[in-house]
């Protein structure tokens, strides 16, 4: 191998350990750990929460973002606050 090639091999092992680092880490300070999957699935069975997957306009889902990003809140609580919000109007109107 010439000397480039193991200088551009060792730099992109550099680049990939620090894209797998989290951005406390690299700071030197210690961020809470990542959950697995599994975790994260049990944790949100233990709240009552199922996942549920629909489509969305683009228009309509990046409007949802935007809400959510100004109000401060996650795209999870938004989207079951306006559900809940249309079902109750919705059943009130019936």
């Amino acid at each position: 191998m010439k000397l480039t090639d193991l200088e551009k091999n060792k730099a992109l092992r550099i680049l990939s350990q620090t894209k797998k680092d989290t951005p406390l880490a690299r700071l030197g300070q210690s961020g809470p750990a990542p959950m697995d999957r599994r975790e994260r699935r049990q944790q949100d069975q233990a709240l009552g929460l199922v996942p549920f997957a629909v489509k969305l306009n683009t228009d309509l889902a990046q409007r949802l973002r935007d809400q959510a990003q100004a109000e401060g809140v996650s795209l999870n609580d938004l989207v079951d606050r306006l559900l809940r919000q249309g079902l109750e109007s919705s059943r009130a109107g019936a």
